[in-house]
């Protein structure tokens, strides 16, 4: 290969790539402006690969003119991958080593694992825009690149100068090659070469193909000895039962007919990713796992075999409600929770599991953002199973000097019920050590009447208990587990349940509904302030129109602007002023800008800013 490449002159090697929409130009450059601003793209300039990526980027959400990727400090380079992929890197790498070119191998999620580059210049600029180690160059987070734009169309990608999305890459040249399973076909990671825009080869894309198909080889080899063990080991299982049998392994899954009956596919990725996660001890055992579907599954586990942080194995599972074998279950996804609303996956595993706690009364922390639903999720769960009994909340923030007398008062009634202690992280010092000494006597408490204490901290809000230290740990020590409570953007899908009961509540059962064009503005934004900040959005709409249809006019400025944050007031201000101009001009930019007194840069700069879109429905 290092021949094929050495085997071009100096100067053929120094002349870029250039498709037919002349990658290099000032006129792909232009076009990537006009993209980035909503105009309109003349035919032919930009390949379609990449226009198709640049669109993935924009729905993203991907910062074009800064860099914001997430770092994994903890890869390890003892997986399947870089075992079959290390000896060929290192070898390509020495044969490459005088080529100004870097040689990145990634994983499934693009976080590089390993990158070799012989140019003290190139990788110098290379640790600058963090394609190093540890950093992921998915699409989500740098928008089109060879790496992630690999992954997201499971084929080879090339991506030159402009092409980029993030201008900090506009520099580089890039070739990917996807590296397949050969057993599964699925991707698990990329060979890539990178280098300067002027030293791009017509070589690049081959010799990553090629590195790639040698790996996947080499994995070849390696699958045999242990799928038969676990295809050995899967035949027993089936043949010795009549319940539900799956057979797994990071590259492997197979499942009996009973499997398939029990459990419908949006009980089968929790329930798999527990039995992955639990296999790893490397043990025989059982574990119980929460469904979406509101049931408890059993599983017995038993590895067929484990290599370094990987296993395979058998889990045979057994599907029980209440410690009961339940007839088998009828497909459809509903919460147990009708006051936490919401049927998304991770939703109702949050749901399932702090109901498995109420149920044997362990203390617990639901620890989330702001406005993410803690709370409703700690009452949604006592009126579920106790209507009838004792709830109270205590809001930390209107800590007074009844605050703690009343709480003590309603843990020495011996009333049963729940109480939730919202806030905690923003008590201070003496309070923390007031709280546990009034919570401490009942923790171990083997009194029925003993109720079941909640208490909810923000992720959003800095470390909890900063400045309180060794008390705010004792404190925490007196509540055994933490549920996490997932943020609206994770469960978006969640939106459409979440507004028509919303309006529901705020209309008190008026006719009022909200229209599919409306609904999906709502479910295309981001909401960084969680369900709260959709309800005090809603809460703007039916101050305007209480009966008939939302439509997308109805909806306040702000749903128009797909942010990552709250927005300080200022701001919110400044970007409601942009959307109402917008929508004066009928989304005329130019125009907008003359109205609010602001060059036309200026305003594409905050419009992208902000994230402002303006659909062409409403």
């Amino acid at each position: 290969m290092r021949a094929a490449y050495e085997g071009r002159s100096a100067s053929s090697r120094s002349k870029a790539v250039r498709s037919s929409s002349d990658c290099g130009s000032e006129e792909l450059a232009r076009a990537r402006t006009s993209f980035l601003v909503d105009e309109p793209v003349a035919p032919g300039v930009v390949r379609e690969p990449i226009l198709a990526s640049w669109t993935r980027s924009r729905h993203y959400d991907v910062d074009a003119d800064r860099l914001e990727l997430p770092y994994d400090s903890d890869i390890s380079m003892d997986t399947v991958l870089t075992r079959a992929a290390g000896p060929i890197v290192r070898e390509v790498a020495d044969q490459l080593t005088s080529e100004p070119v870097s040689l990145i191998l990634t994983d499934a999620d693009g976080v590089v694992l390993d990158r070799r580059s012989g140019d003290g210049g190139l990788t110098h600029h290379l640790d600058r825009i963090w394609l190093a180690p540890g950093f992921s160059y998915a699409e989500r987070y740098v928008g089109t690149n060879g790496i992630g734009t690999a992954l997201e169309g499971r084929g080879p990608a090339q991506v030159f100068g402009h092409e980029h999305y993030a201008e900090h890459l506009e520099d580089l040249a890039c070739a990917g090659a996807p590296i397949r399973h050969p057993v599964n076909g699925k991707v698990v990671g990329v060979v890539d070469l990178t280098c300067w825009r002027s030293d791009a080869n017509m070589m690049m894309m081959a010799i990553a193909s090629t590195v790639a198909k040698r790996i996947e080889e080499t994995l070849l080899e390696q699958s045999g000895r242990r799928e038969l063990a676990l295809l050995h080991d899967y035949l027993i299982a089936c043949q010795r039962g009549r319940g539900a049998v799956f057979a797994l392994s990071d590259d492997l899954l197979m499942m009996n007919d009973r499997a398939r009956e029990l459990f419908d596919p949006a009980d089968q990725g929790p329930l798999l990713a527990e039995a992955g996660e639990a296999l790893k001890s490397g043990h025989r055992h059982q574990v119980l796992v929460d469904l979406p579907s509101g049931n408890t599954a059993r599983i017995q586990l038993r590895p067929s075999w484990t290599e370094g942080d990987r296993t395979g194995g058998i889990a045979q599972v057994q599907l029980i409600t209440n410690g009961a074998v339940p007839t088998p279950r009828v497909t459809g996804t509903t919460s147990a929770l009708p006051a936490a609303v919401g049927s998304g996956a991770l939703w109702t595993k949050c749901c399932q599991a702090v109901d498995r706690h109420f149920r044997s009364r362990e203390w617990l922390v639901l620890e989330g953002e702001p406005g993410t639903g803690k709370t409703t999720i700690a009452r949604a769960t006592h009126q579920g199973r106790t209507p009838a009994a004792h709830l109270r909340v205590f809001d930390a923030e209107q800590l007074g000097p009844r605050w703690m007398a009343e709480l003590t008062e309603e843990l020495e009634n011996g009333s049963g019920g729940t109480l939730v202690l919202e806030h905690i992280d923003r008590l201070d010092t003496e309070a923390v050590l007031a709280l546990s000494d009034a919570l401490e006597p009942h923790r171990e408490s083997t009194d029925p009447e003993r109720p079941w204490v909640v208490a909810t901290v923000s992720t959003g809000s800095g470390d909890p208990g900063s400045g309180a230290g060794a008390a705010w740990r004792e404190l925490l020590a007196l509540f055994p587990s933490t549920v996490e409570v997932p943020p609206l953007r994770h469960h978006v899908e969640d939106v459409a349940d979440l507004v028509p009961y919303l309006i529901a509540r705020l209309t008190r059962g008026a006719e009022l509904t909200c229209s599919p064009e409306a609904m999906r503005v709502l479910m295309r934004n981001r909401w960084p302030g969680n369900v709260e900040q959709l309800y005090q959005v809603l809460r703007k709409v039916v101050a305007r129109r209480r009966t008939g249809v939302v439509t997308p006019a109805d909806l306040p400025a702000e749903t128009r602007a797909i942010t990552r944050r709250v927005l300080t007031p200022l701001e919110a201000i400044e970007c409601d002023a942009i959307v109402d101009a917008l929508l004066d001009a009928s989304g005329n930019k130019a125009e907008a800008a003359r109205h609010l007194g602001m060059s036309r840069a200026t305003i594409y700069r905050k419009i992208r800013g902000y994230g402002i879109s303006m659909p062409t429905s409403g």
